[in-house]
């Protein structure tokens, strides 16, 4: 096997994929942008959730917006629901794993929130449940999935947004959600603080 060539071979895969994911998804970025921006301009939180690498990606955006992203700026009300390990593991412990997100929403999301809610297949448990806690806390969704959405897709409402990779492999949908991610920082940060080009 010559590493050399695949390695170039996933370099490729991964600009294609991302070439096709922004001429499908650069309007609903800029979209999801606005809508999160007005969340924070009306002195309300983003949570975020995710497992495994998106997990990473969620305490990614977390650490963007209440630190900073390329600007100096205040920082900006975002939680991470993958952090706390005794209250995931107490929640997975007393109840299941599939409740780790959903009663952290229900005891910290408010109404006119945004949940940002990350899985590549848009079928993970754990996810689906804290939409639904989201839901009925009256927060708005905003979910970065792959492949077909999964059941993501269906339980969405008219007020969430699906920000859907064009892809099937999980690592190259984590690239372009990362890169996803990237783009709302710097959206937001442009329309809050007017960030450089």
């Amino acid at each position: 096997m010559d590493f050399v060539q695949r390695v170039i071979g996933n370099f490729a895969e991964s600009i294609r994929i991302k070439t096709d994911a922004v001429n499908q998804l650069a309007p609903a970025i800029a979209s999801a942008a606005e809508s999160l921006t007005a969340c924070l301009l009306n002195g309300n939180k983003i949570l975020c959730c995710g497992n495994g690498g998106s997990a990473a990606d969620a305490q990614h955006f977390a650490s963007e917006m209440i630190n900073r992203f390329e600007q100096e700026r205040p920082g900006l009300p975002a939680i991470a629901l993958t952090t706390d390990s005794s209250v995931l593991t107490s929640i997975a412990n007393d109840y299941q794993y599939a409740d780790v997100f959903s009663r952290q929403v229900r005891a910290l999301g408010q109404t006119d929130d945004t949940l940002l809610a990350i899985s590549t297949s848009g079928a993970s448990h754990s996810i689906i449940h804290a939409i639904d806690a989201a839901h009925d806390r009256r927060m708005s969704v905003i979910a970065l999935t792959g492949r077909n959405g999964g059941q993501v897709a269906e339980m969405l409402q008219d007020t969430d947004m699906e920000l859907r990779v064009p892809a099937d492999s999980t690592a190259r949908i984590q690239e372009v959600h990362l890169m996803i991610i990237h783009s709302l920082c710097d959206l937001i940060d442009h329309k809050l603080i007017g960030a450089e080009p």
